[in-house]
Protein backbone atom coordinates (compact mmCIF):
# COMPACT_ATOMS: atom_id res chain seq x y z
CA UNK A 1 0.00 0.00 0.00
CA UNK A 2 2.57 2.33 0.16
CA UNK A 3 2.16 3.28 -4.05
CA UNK A 4 -1.15 5.10 -2.69
CA UNK A 5 -0.94 8.87 -3.97
CA UNK A 6 -1.23 11.15 -0.72
CA UNK A 7 -3.86 12.67 -1.69
CA UNK A 8 -7.54 11.14 -2.29
CA UNK A 9 -10.79 12.47 -3.75
CA UNK A 10 -13.58 13.32 -1.68
CA UNK A 11 -15.49 10.88 -4.41
CA UNK A 12 -12.99 8.21 -3.95
CA UNK A 13 -13.25 8.94 0.07
CA UNK A 14 -16.98 8.22 -0.26
CA UNK A 15 -16.87 4.95 -1.99
CA UNK A 16 -14.10 3.63 0.13
CA UNK A 17 -16.28 4.28 3.53
CA UNK A 18 -19.04 2.91 1.80
CA UNK A 19 -17.26 -0.18 0.81
CA UNK A 20 -15.97 -2.80 2.95
CA UNK A 21 -12.66 -1.70 3.28
CA UNK A 22 -11.69 -1.07 6.54
CA UNK A 23 -11.17 2.86 6.94
CA UNK A 24 -10.03 4.86 9.68
CA UNK A 25 -11.68 8.64 9.29
CA UNK A 26 -8.90 11.09 10.79
CA UNK A 27 -10.36 14.53 11.75
CA UNK A 28 -7.13 16.84 12.07
CA UNK A 29 -8.67 19.77 12.86
CA UNK A 30 -9.48 21.36 16.57
CA UNK A 31 -11.84 21.05 18.72
CA UNK A 32 -14.28 23.45 17.80
CA UNK A 33 -14.60 22.42 14.37
CA UNK A 34 -14.75 19.34 15.10
CA UNK A 35 -18.15 20.10 17.04
CA UNK A 36 -19.42 22.54 14.08
CA UNK A 37 -18.99 19.91 11.72
CA UNK A 38 -17.33 16.15 11.69
CA UNK A 39 -18.03 13.13 9.26
CA UNK A 40 -19.72 9.77 10.78
CA UNK A 41 -17.14 8.16 12.63
CA UNK A 42 -14.39 10.50 12.45
CA UNK A 43 -11.75 10.14 15.03
CA UNK A 44 -10.39 13.57 16.05
CA UNK A 45 -6.65 14.17 16.71
CA UNK A 46 -6.01 17.75 15.86
CA UNK A 47 -3.02 18.22 14.16
CA UNK A 48 -0.83 19.91 16.95
CA UNK A 49 -1.37 16.73 19.03
CA UNK A 50 -0.62 13.75 16.16
CA UNK A 51 3.42 13.58 17.25
CA UNK A 52 1.76 12.49 20.79
CA UNK A 53 -1.37 10.71 19.84
CA UNK A 54 -0.10 8.59 17.04
CA UNK A 55 0.25 5.75 18.92
CA UNK A 56 -3.52 5.69 18.76
CA UNK A 57 -3.70 4.77 15.56
CA UNK A 58 -2.10 1.07 15.84
CA UNK A 59 -4.62 0.24 18.05
CA UNK A 60 -6.90 0.75 15.22
CA UNK A 61 -7.87 -2.37 12.81
CA UNK A 62 -8.42 -0.15 9.55
CA UNK A 63 -5.98 -0.53 6.35
CA UNK A 64 -5.83 2.94 5.44
CA UNK A 65 -6.44 6.60 7.46
CA UNK A 66 -8.14 9.04 5.31
CA UNK A 67 -7.20 12.44 6.88
CA UNK A 68 -9.29 15.67 6.26
CA UNK A 69 -9.42 19.21 7.78
CA UNK A 70 -10.84 22.12 6.75
CA UNK A 71 -9.69 22.72 3.45
CA UNK A 72 -7.17 19.92 2.66
CA UNK A 73 -3.88 22.17 3.80
CA UNK A 74 -3.33 20.83 7.46
CA UNK A 75 -4.71 16.96 6.79
CA UNK A 76 -1.55 17.03 4.10
CA UNK A 77 1.06 17.92 6.54
CA UNK A 78 -0.70 15.62 9.05
CA UNK A 79 -0.41 12.40 5.99
CA UNK A 80 3.10 13.16 5.06
CA UNK A 81 3.81 12.97 8.93
CA UNK A 82 2.24 9.88 9.10
CA UNK A 83 3.84 8.29 6.44
CA UNK A 84 7.18 9.55 7.54
CA UNK A 85 6.14 7.82 10.99
CA UNK A 86 4.93 4.36 10.02
CA UNK A 87 1.72 4.68 8.73
CA UNK A 88 2.18 4.26 5.19
CA UNK A 89 -1.24 4.16 3.85
CA UNK A 90 -2.04 7.36 5.04
CA UNK A 91 -3.79 9.93 2.57
CA UNK A 92 -5.27 13.27 2.77
CA UNK A 93 -8.65 13.81 1.64
CA UNK A 94 -8.20 16.87 -0.94
CA UNK A 95 -10.74 19.48 -0.42
CA UNK A 96 -11.32 18.55 3.26
CA UNK A 97 -14.76 18.41 4.36
CA UNK A 98 -15.74 21.94 2.69
CA UNK A 99 -15.29 19.56 -0.43
CA UNK A 100 -17.20 17.10 1.13
CA UNK A 101 -19.96 19.57 2.03
CA UNK A 102 -20.14 20.40 -1.50
CA UNK A 103 -19.76 17.47 -3.52
CA UNK A 104 -21.18 14.83 -1.49
CA UNK A 105 -23.15 15.91 1.58
CA UNK A 106 -24.51 19.53 1.04
CA UNK A 107 -26.40 19.38 4.65
CA UNK A 108 -23.20 19.36 6.08
CA UNK A 109 -22.76 23.17 7.75
CA UNK A 110 -19.71 25.35 5.38
CA UNK A 111 -17.36 27.56 7.17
Amino acid sequence: MTDLPIEISVDDTQQLVESDSAVLLLDCRNPDEFKFVHLPNATLIPMDEITTRSEELTKSEADRIVVYCHMGVRSRMVTQWLRENGFPAAQSMAGGIDAWSVQIDTTLPRY
